[in-house]
Formats: C-alpha cells, structure tokens, sequence
C-alpha cells in the first residue's frame, strides 16, 4: 500500500472512530461509572470487533446488503430499537453504590457483537470498503488493521476521559445528570446514520 495511501486510511479511521456515536458514547459513560480496568473487556470488543466486520463486507457481505434492500431497512430498524433501548438503559443507570450488584460494563462479545447493531459502524464499514477498494485480501486485511489500531486509540482516549470525569461526577445528583446526558448525546448520533 503505497505511504500516501496509508496515511490517508490511517486519518480515516482515527477520523471515524474518535467522533461521537454510539462506541464513544457507552464507552465515556462505561469509563465514568465502571473505571478503566472493568471496561477494558469492552473496549476490546470495539476495537477488534469493528475489523471484523469491515473483514465481512469486504469478503462480500456489502454485496448482499446492495441486493437485497429490504434486509437493510430490517438491520437499520432492529438497530434502531436496540440503541434505544441502550440509552434507556443508560439515562437510568443507578449510581455505582445502588448498582454495584446489577451495573456491570459489556463483555468482549457483547461489544464486539454489538458492531452488527450499530448504524455508525454500518455507514463506515460501507464507506471505506468502497471508497478504499478492498480488492485483494492483503488490501482488506491492512485495512482491518488500521481501524483496529485506531479503534486502540480511540477506545482507550473515550474510556479515560469518562473514567477522569469522576472526579467531577462526585455526588449522585451530577451522576444521574451525566448519564442521561449520555443517553440523550447517544440518541443523538443515530439521527445521521438513521437519516442518511
């Protein structure tokens, strides 16, 4: 791949991934009410889960997706539902000394599993095996792992800065407010991908 082919994916990705929707969002909430150490499950189901799906549509899956239209207004509806229900599930989390027995962050599979419901991940998966032309398996290979290194990064930069927003998430009253705040930010970033 040449070098100003690289860096051009390689801003992409960091690009795609660092922005704002539905990974970020649980994540800076998991951060905040979790820490760091407990979400690292999660934040490996994203970054590596991510690939893998831009693995699947370059190997073909994208074409099935172009066929048959009425499956993704399915997936873009179920997706839909699911985000919801996740912000619902968020906005009224309990604070960790009310929830500590019920409150635990996504598993590996669980956030790796939920790539497949995420309408973000859906548009940029889409966007890059087009636009990048994912010919060869060795192309399509580099590609996945760019978006997992910037899937490293980008996990890890959303998860630290909900885990340093404790400091200010202090009383219960501020806890509850960020993450509906969250919630709401969550709901949010699905309008483009519902939309578009």
């Amino acid at each position: 791949m040449p070098i100003d082919l690289l860096l051009a994916l390689f801003g992409f990705a960091l690009a795609s991934a660092c922005t704002p929707g539905p990974n970020n969002t649980m994540l800076l909430a998991s951060g905040a009410n979790f820490g760091f150490r407990r979400t690292l499950p999660h934040m490996a189901g994203v970054a590596f889960g991510f690939p893998l799906m831009v693995l699947a549509m370059g190997l073909g899956l994208s074409a099935v997706f172009e066929a048959l239209p009425t499956l993704a207004a399915i997936l873009k509806a179920v997706s839909f539902a699911y985000l919801l229900y996740l912000a619902w599930k968020i906005a009224t989390a309990a604070p960790p000394e009310e929830g500590a027995e019920k409150g635990r962050p996504l598993s590996f599979f669980q956030a790796a599993a939920f790539q497949w419901v995420n309408p973000k991940a859906w548009a940029i998966a889409l966007s890059v095996v087009a636009a990048y032309g994912a010919q060869d398996l060795p192309m399509l290979l580099g590609i996945a792992l760019i978006f997992a290194i910037a899937g490293c990064v980008s996990t890890t930069g959303w998860t630290v800065i909900g885990q340093q927003a404790t400091r200010l998430l202090s009383s219960r009253r501020r806890l509850v407010l960020f993450n509906r705040t969250m919630a709401v930010l969550m709901v949010a970033s699905l309008i483009p991908a519902m939309l578009g």
